[in-house]
């Protein structure tokens, strides 16, 4: 968040390479046999099936490719070199030949257990080709792909495996059994939550296969799925299937039907007016007496940051519990209202960047959910550690994604910078990957002031969400009440750094089409500002601006969606 800013910068561990030697080549089988035995090798389904992503970091994209419409993206992190395998039925004392374009620094293929090769090529898609011959009792092999840590993403198309299929040397062919107990768990206007019940099998099951009718639109490895993008007020039938390494389908479920909400006033049905309160600066106010003046009932609390160790403290210094932190919380529950912390922010050490994978970012954002039994949780994505770096962004919604599931009913919020014109390249990226990741992300919320926008703060404002509800729209395939029912503005009142002066009667029109748009959410920073000071500048205690005393704060309690 603004106000808060302080320049910083982490060092990427250097990377040393070694080549690697590749043994065991023998003459490729006839072509009579030889054939590519990958499914889904060029990624042109849309979907990762069969392929499985380390850390959840892998997504289909659409630029830039190498051949068709599709490719694969993998975000690797300082900790995950989001490999993507998938496992084949082979033929024992075969010789076969792997090969694929790749994109990237250091980007590695393979075979598990067996030869693989690399290559540096971050401009431009380049081929990798090795070859193995398979045990004499081996009927299955793992094929992977990955980049390198601290190296950023790398992508991989047209993926080979050329050479004859198993099935005739003995394998394993036994299915595992069909899931039970399918049911849903929750649904909005766009997506349906599904659980089920482990499948068992000789070998082990790799994965879950989630139809809608006859198309596998998700596939999973554990018992519980989100499936997103699906029309409002429309009824799915869903069906799970396992699958275990040697490519063997179960028989299906039984089958689940559900209708998804109503897209019209609002899909998620979640709206929320919640300006933030800090209470570690800017002479922090009573919130209770907040309340009482204006009928507010949910602040936004910031920020939750990195006190080290991938350990979640108020600032990153003020104790995650026993503080004026759970303090101003406690005040605040007791006169009826709620809190939505805030992850994050323009500055300090942040659990996004800083924790080392997806999973211990979930396990840092569940520890602050268990201690205040929260009903949402925003990530405010900013600065180039977290908002233009795209694996972080991955990781920052696998994560949400995983505590999603973790806590039925929990609401994700993810605010992020904007253009006058809408989300810029990394805000169309993290909404991408929330799409791509399945991360069933209920709010988007822009920050509309910082943006060198003029005057005109309502219009540049309107004109922002404008351009956010298309790429929802483009990019979910919702109409426009559903795209909206996603959206929230953060915005500044008063004067922003940049002199931008949002006045109560513009901030009250911002209000007032928010809610006959039905967007989800309104906030603004600060409560801490919402005092008069003219000719005051940007200071953390005051406006700049003439203005009555929590004036932008009864405002804000008049959004009903």
């Amino acid at each position: 968040m603004t106000m808060l800013r302080r320049s910083r910068h982490r060092l990427l561990a250097l990377l040393g390479t070694a080549a690697l030697a590749l043994a065991g080549a023998v003459a490729l089988p006839g072509t009579a046999q030889a054939a590519n035995i990958l499914t889904n090798p060029g990624f042109e389904t849309g979907g990762l099936s069969p392929w499985s992503c380390s850390g959840n970091l892998g997504s289909i994209v659409s630029s830039p490719v190498h051949g068709g419409s599709k490719a694969l993206a993998g975000a690797a992190s300082s900790s995950d070199n989001a490999q993507c395998t998938q496992t084949v039925s082979v033929q024992p004392n075969t010789t076969y030949s792997l090969s694929g374009w790749v994109r990237g620094s250091y980007v590695y293929l393979g075979v598990d257990g067996g030869a693989s090769t690399w290559t540096t090529s971050p401009s431009a898609y380049s081929q990798l080709t090795v070859s193995f011959t398979t045990g004499a009792s081996q009927t299955s092999a793992k094929i992977y792909v990955h980049g390198w840590y601290a190296q950023g993403t790398y992508y991989a198309d047209d993926i080979s495996l050329d050479g004859p299929g198993g099935g005739g040397g003995g394998g394993d062919t036994q299915a595992p059994t069909a899931p039970t107990n399918l049911k849903s768990t929750g649904k909005t206007s766009s997506s349906v939550s599904l659980s089920w019940s482990a499948s068992s099998d000789n070998v082990g099951v790799t994965a879950y296969d989630i139809y809608s009718g006859s198309n596998n639109v998700l596939s999973v490895s554990g018992t519980s799925a989100t499936v997103s993008g699906l029309s409002s007020s429309t009824a799915y039938s869903f069906t799970v299937k396992a699958r275990d390494a040697a490519g063997n389908r179960s028989a299906a479920s039984n089958a689940v039907s559900v209708t998804t909400d109503a897209g019209g006033g609002g899909g998620t049905g979640f709206k929320q007016a919640a300006p933030y309160l800090y209470e570690g600066w800017g002479d922090p106010p009573n919130p209770t007496t907040v309340m009482s003046a204006t009928g507010i009932k949910w602040f936004t609390m910031a920020f939750v940051l990195d006190s080290g160790g991938c350990t979640p403290a108020w600032d990153g210094s003020r104790a995650l519990t026993g503080g004026v932190d759970q303090t101003a919380i406690n005040q605040i529950r007791s006169a009826g209202g709620d809190i939505v912390p805030s992850f994050g922010g323009w500055q300090g050490s942040k659990l996004g960047a800083n924790c080392s994978s997806a999973s211990a970012l979930a396990g840092a954002l569940q520890k602050v959910i268990d201690a205040y039994g929260l009903k949402a949780i925003d990530m405010d994505i900013e600065n180039t550690d977290e908002f233009e770096n795209e694996a972080v962004q991955a990781k920052i919604l696998t994560a949400l994604k995983t505590v999603k599931a973790n806590n039925p009913g929990l609401k994700t919020i993810v605010t992020f910078g904007t253009s006058t014109t809408g989300p810029t390249y990394y805000g169309n990226r993290l909404i991408e990957q929330a799409q791509s990741l399945n991360a069933n992300i209920d709010v988007f919320t822009i920050m509309p002031f910082d943006f060198g926008g003029g005057s005109d703060m309502y219009g540049n404002t309107v004109n922002a969400t404008e351009g956010l509800k298309t790429k929802l729209k483009s990019t979910f395939g919702w109409d426009d009440a559903t795209a909206y029912s996603h959206i929230g503005i953060s915005g500044m009142n008063g004067l922003s750094d940049q002199q931008e002066n949002t006045t109560p009667a513009i901030w009250t029109s911002i209000r007032d089409w928010a809610n006959s748009h039905h967007i989800a959410r309104l906030a603004y920073w600060s409560v801490n500002r919402d005092r008069s000071c003219p000719g005051g500048g940007v200071v953390s205690n005051c406006s700049g601006i003439s203005q009555s005393t929590w004036q932008f704060t009864s405002i804000t309690a008049g959004f009903t969606g």
